[in-house]
């Protein structure tokens, strides 16, 4: 069988990063299954393709005849489910793309089209073979010229707003370019070294790749020994010490565990409001600034990192400003509450 690079590292992340017990690939509908609310998903193709092509003049399903046919075409490159205990299953679906001179599925239009028809084609498998209407769809590429990038980020907010105003709770999410290396490549190779299942064949290349020493060299810790040593001992005094975050920094701990604690609907109203505010923010973190503001407020866009949270069916934006020092360390703090709120 086939196997894309591009898959095999989504794979990877799924099951390592977002935590996902139950990976696929290449996932697609058995006409054997029972096609659920039909007429719900006719009706959302219908309103996807008239508001795409009032507002772009893009004929989203122009080759596709019927709802049947077009889900009958699909497959998902990766497919994950994370079982929560007691909250609601997270399922992300993710399809990848690798080309080498950058994205192209023809023309820019063409493009275009062909992305947002495969990513709402997987929202209609999920929800009409799996009864979930919650779901993180994902569009991932680590090279797509910027011309195209610009327009595809519109068309996923759209999409989004789409959704939402029709009762589903979907993200679709365009992971490309810098946040394809950020969100996805990075956390998944700082931890390769504790993997070693021959399955994952992303990370078998890459381990093989390091072995004649041409790893990548980790970027070194400027803080003096002394200051090392002070931040492991409040962290042990913590009893929170754990080798997931050992080698990790305090921007990466932030971006891949605190952002799933965060989107995992764990934390209480209480204290997402409270979240949003200076003084806890401050007490909880030691970060100048609240951790996370909300779509339509006000706020200091280079404070905070561009890839939005969706918090509760809600778009929040987290503060960005972590320190590692001698005179201003935030990470006992962070680590603190991860622990306190059982991140994995």
């Amino acid at each position: 069988m086939k196997i894309e690079i591009g898959e095999s590292l989504f794979y990877s992340w799924l099951r390592h990063v977002k935590f996902c017990q139950l990976v696929q690939t290449n996932w697609k509908i058995s006409q054997q299954w029972e096609l659920m609310d039909m007429k719900r998903i006719d009706e959302m193709m219908s309103k996807v393709d008239v508001f795409f092509y009032q507002k772009h003049k893009y004929r989203i399903f122009k080759n596709n005849l019927s709802l049947i046919q077009l889900l009958n075409q699909g497959e998902c490159d990766v497919l994950g489910i994370k079982f929560n205990q007691c909250t609601e299953n997270e399922i992300y679906a993710v399809d990848v793309a690798f080309h080498e001179g950058g994205l192209n599925y023809g023309d820019k239009e063409t493009t275009i089209m062909k992305i947002i028809e495969k990513c709402v084609r997987t929202a209609f498998c999920i929800y009409g073979y799996i009864n979930s209407s919650t779901a993180e769809i994902i569009f991932g590429s680590p090279k797509i010229n910027r011309n195209i990038l610009s327009d595809l980020n519109v068309c996923f907010d759209e999409l989004n707003d789409i959704f939402k105003r029709e009762g589903f709770n979907y993200k679709f999410s365009l992971v490309a370019n810098e946040s394809f290396n950020e969100e996805v490549l990075q956390p998944i190779l700082q931890v390769s070294h504790e993997i070693a299942d021959t399955s994952e064949l992303f990370l078998r290349s890459y381990q093989l790749f390091s072995m004649f020493g041409t790893e990548r060299k980790r970027t070194t810790n400027q803080q003096s020994i002394s200051t090392v040593k002070k931040i492991e001992s409040e962290v042990n005094d913590l009893n929170i010490a754990s080798n997931r975050y050992s080698e990790l920094k305090i921007g990466k701990i932030a971006t891949i565990y605190l952002r799933n604690v965060l989107e995992s609907g764990n934390i209480t109203d209480l204290e997402l409001a409270k979240l949003q505010t200076f003084e806890y923010s401050k007490d909880k973190f030691d970060i100048q600034y609240p951790l996370l503001v909300k779509e339509g407020i006000n706020y200091e866009k280079d404070r905070y990192y561009k890839l939005p949270l969706f918090i509760k069916g809600q778009k929040y934006y987290m503060c960005s400003q972590w320190y590692e020092g001698e005179a201003n360390n935030d990470r006992p703090y962070l680590i603190k509450w991860l622990n306190m709120h059982n991140s994995k």
